[in-house]
């Protein structure tokens, strides 16, 4: 009888300890979520190359082929060095004012094999910093679609490198980071629609304005060389995608689930709209305007993808097939500038339409981490939306105008007349894309 009541007075005792214990207890990794996160990363990874490289380098004159390849490359190069010495400090670390973060991580100190409860509880700290390091990778490479053929190697170098540092971390910051101030707002960016295309997309408006207009430009033909090439880097785009959007809700799980079907969804969507619409206007339709429709309807869902029914994205993505195109076919011409890939007529516009979207179609039903939108009945996400917009957009713009103009004072943009005419392959890297 004695035994008895000192055991049940032991349990008494000793089961609020054990509760405070598993209440202590630190975050247990998942091996399910930590294999999709990496193997999303290889998918994002993909992306840029070969992925972007092939898009891009299709798209542009057979002189110049090597030389927008190269672009990519080094850049995934340059900012997986980057990233590990500072960038991912500077994005992710502990907060300073809200508006970046601080260099407590240089180098990945502290970010080893343990997770990390404020980014993601179930996977290696690692896994989130590699995973996030290949976004920082692509956003470079999407500008420069916009100064392709014309810009000076060993600047684009410098341009690169200053840009990711002084646009792309601080964004990040503000949108991902714990304490950043738009996260804090509550303004909603589930994959980078706000961090990766409206940064990329404005600074390469800016950066088409500033450089000028490519040497014969409307008074020349300059097709595309190779149309396959760019249709392949499109189908890798689209398949790395899903690690960029899916991969997103870091973890095998039915957000994933969902993210997945609406991205592949929207990009079906944009890619028969654009083609629509470019039969209607021109007469016949083309594979490079599916290709076009395609990569417009994946940049617009990525900030939507882990917060909308699939309905939603049909129309997201009809919507940005159309607003694209029109940015591309009637904007650009009507304002003269040369956006030689539609950098920003694609990324900047579709992720622009993508996060107001997200501001209209956004359920709580889908992702209880999120919000409802407009048409929930809540307005004030949608209020939220425009303001990430307009600080995103608006501080990309200033600084990147800044690194061009002290570039170009310094040690020059564009290449010479000559070296432009001869093409950047033989002017910049003494190749040649294709021996004939």
């Amino acid at each position: 009888m004695i035994t008895k009541i000192l055991s049940i007075l032991f349990a008494v005792l000793v089961m609020p300890l054990s509760a405070l214990a598993a209440d202590a207890a630190p975050p247990q990794i998942d091996t399910g979520d930590t294999a999709w996160v990496l193997i999303s990363t290889a998918f994002v990874l993909l992306m840029t190359a070969p992925g972007l490289a092939l898009f891009y380098g299709g798209m542009v004159r057979r002189k110049n082929v090597l030389g927008t390849i190269m672009q990519s490359f080094v850049i995934l190069c340059i900012i997986s060095i980057q990233w590990v010495l500072f960038g991912y400090s500077l994005s992710f670390g502990p907060d300073n004012w809200g508006l970046i973060g601080g260099l407590e991580w240089m180098g990945l100190a502290g970010v080893g094999g343990a997770p990390n409860a404020d980014y993601a509880a179930t996977i290696p700290h690692q896994a989130f910093m590699i995973f996030q390091m290949m976004f920082a990778v692509i956003t470079p490479a999407l500008i420069t679609g916009a100064f392709a053929e014309r810009m000076k190697f060993s600047s684009f170098l410098i341009f690169t490198i200053l840009w990711t540092t002084l646009v792309y971390d601080p964004v990040a910051h503000w949108v991902w980071g714990v304490g950043g101030w738009l996260r804090t707002l509550g303004a909603l960016d589930f994959a980078g629609g706000t961090v990766v295309h409206i940064s990329s997309g404005v600074s390469a408006l800016v950066t088409a304005i500033v450089l000028g207009k490519r040497k014969g430009y409307m008074a020349e033909i300059m097709a595309p060389h190779n149309l396959p090439t760019t249709v392949l880097g499109a189908g890798l785009l689209w398949f790395g995608w899903f690690g960029f959007n899916a991969g997103s809700s870091l973890g095998a799980n039915g957000l994933a689930a969902s993210a997945f079907v609406v991205t592949n969804t929207a990009a079906a969507a944009a890619g028969l709209s654009w083609l629509l619409a470019e039969w209607v206007h021109r007469g016949k339709p083309t594979v490079l305007g599916l290709a076009s429709g395609v990569v417009a309807g994946l940049v617009a869902i990525t900030p939507a993808a882990g917060f909308v029914t699939p309905v939603a994205s049909i129309i997201l993505g009809l919507c940005a097939g159309v607003i694209c195109y029109i940015s591309v076919s009637f904007m650009k011409p009507l304002l003269k500038y040369d956006d030689s890939l539609d950098a920003f007529g694609i990324h900047g516009v579709g992720g622009i339409w993508g996060a107001i979207a997200t501001g209209l179609f956004a359920s709580v039903a889908i992702n209880s981490a999120g919000a409802d939108g407009l048409f929930y009945g809540n307005s004030a996400l949608l209020w939220k939306q425009l303001i990430a917009i307009v600080a995103s957009a608006g501080y990309s713009a200033i600084v990147t105008f800044i690194l061009l103009k002290l570039i170009d004072w310094s040690m020059g943009l564009r290449v010479s007349k000559e070296d432009e005419i001869l093409g950047l392959d033989l002017s910049q890297h003494s190749e040649s894309g294709y021996t004939m």
